[in-house]
């Protein structure tokens, strides 16, 4: 389809309306995000143990939704982007930096756009924890929580209700976890598991199945 086609809009939001759930929190001391592990094609299962919370660099990582195949390769210019920033600067990318570049990469393509949804979530001193929300237009917004792909209505509202003001990671993660879990039993296309990965002081690091485990969130 041509994109000066009025029906342009409503043909690329069905293309990434294909699976996936999402999201990240922000906390008093860093950001939380999660996401499920299946990728589907239409109603097929392609793979049930994808990584959908991928890391730029220590302080940095991004979710991705919609698009594998666009969704890598904008990952890989991210990470790209973001070394040569700490080499020519000696410090690491801001969020914020790394947000508005992934929205200028999306911007620039939006006539033959990457299929994706982009969550950037980050943790400096500078800054504290910060997460922002990029469509494959390059719109981007910020908030205290976020999330993406199909089953986002229904983690919504389990974060809308239960989000608190000034929370730990610690407790985030338990209600990411949460989360997810919801989509995945009320989502065809969000399924199998959930990956948690936490952004703090001391760099990012992801949760182990025992910690995941130790939740008891049922999906």
């Amino acid at each position: 389809m041509h994109p000066q086609d009025n029906r342009y809009p409503e043909y690329i939001a069905e293309q990434i309306k294909k699976g996936t759930t999402t999201c990240a929190l922000t906390c008093k001391d860093g950001v939380v995000l999660a996401a499920d592990t299946r990728a589907s094609a239409g109603f097929f299962i392609a793979d049930r143990h994808v990584m959908k919370i991928q890391k730029v660099d220590n302080h940095l990582a991004m979710t991705i939704a919609g698009g594998v195949a666009d969704a890598q390769n904008l990952v890989d210019t991210m990470r790209y982007n973001a070394n040569i920033f700490r080499l020519a600067n000696k410090t690491v990318i801001p969020v914020k930096s790394a947000a508005r570049l992934c929205s200028n990469i999306l911007f620039n393509n939006r006539y033959f756009p990457y299929y994706v949804q982009i969550i950037m979530a980050g943790y400096t001193n500078e800054e504290g924890g910060k997460i922002y929300n990029i469509d494959l237009f390059g719109s981007l917004t910020t908030e205290k929580f976020i999330s993406t792909g199909s089953g986002s209505p229904v983690a919504y509202g389990y974060l809308e209700s239960e989000y608190k003001e000034g929370m730990t990671v610690n407790e985030a993660y338990k209600m990411a976890i949460h989360a997810i879990a919801a989509a995945i039993r009320r989502n065809a296309g969000t399924g199998d598991n959930i990956n948690v990965a936490i952004i703090d002081k001391d760099g990012y690091r992801e949760l182990s199945k025992e910690q995941k485990a130790a939740v008891g969130a049922i999906f």
